[in-house]
């Protein structure tokens, strides 16, 4: 058992005590899942604990979930969860800013959330965010607005700042319309704990931004 695997055992051991046998059941097998998928290379340990605790929360709402989840062509998301006819997209941010852009971090990490929230958003009834307590997500406002109350600037104001640094393929207007962020999840990894918090109150709180 490398250390990926011994980390997620003892997150596991955290959560046991508090979830009921099939919901523990059901834990296991996403847990297998992220092993697997680091044997691959394909994730790592600090988005994968992030995802575990995540998930438990969604098991324990009833949801069934799946992680690492295909949506159309080469877009997969985080979490996804889906009870009767409803579904809940959960994307992972841990605030990581790549060396190219260490003169532009907020400009990018603006434009990241942005794209997150009008390219998976549109793909459940409910999006989310996840993010550890120790890192400010800098959330667009307009894009926890309902959809009829954003203008036309603001709308192509997201479009430019995207199209900045993501344009393969380049968000649509359409895309930016229609999408909504819903609920921010803040991940205290230490504690294994969630805390849900409503996106208003997050900004209001954490960006100082009256919407």
């Amino acid at each position: 058992m490398d250390k990926f695997e011994r980390d997620l055992e003892s997150l596991m051991d955290k959560l046991k005590p508090s979830l009921d046998e099939l919901t523990l059941k059901r834990l296991i097998e996403l847990k297998e899942r992220l092993v697997k998928l680091h044997r691959e290379q394909l994730v790592k340990i600090n988005h994968s604990v992030m995802e575990l605790l995540c998930a438990a929360d969604l098991l324990a709402k009833g949801y069934s979930v799946t992680l690492e989840h295909p949506l159309d062509g080469s877009l997969t998301c985080d979490i996804y969860g889906y009870k009767g006819e409803g579904s809940f997209i959960i994307e992972i941010e841990t605030g990581f800013v790549p060396p190219e852009h260490a003169l532009d971090p907020l400009s990018y990490r603006k434009a990241r959330i942005a794209s997150k929230i009008v390219r998976y958003g549109n793909y459940a009834t409910k999006f989310g965010l996840a993010s550890p307590p120790y890192h400010i997500m800098q959330i667009p406002e307009v894009l926890v607005k309902p959809p009829k109350y954003r203008s036309e600037t603001e709308v192509w104001e997201i479009k430019s700042l995207c199209d900045r640094y993501y344009r393969n393929p380049p968000v649509t207007i359409d895309e930016i319309m229609n999408t909504r962020l819903h609920v921010i999840y803040l991940v205290n990894v230490d504690e294994a704990q969630i805390t849900e918090v409503d996106p208003v109150t997050y900004i209001e709180r954490y960006l100082h931004v009256n919407l």
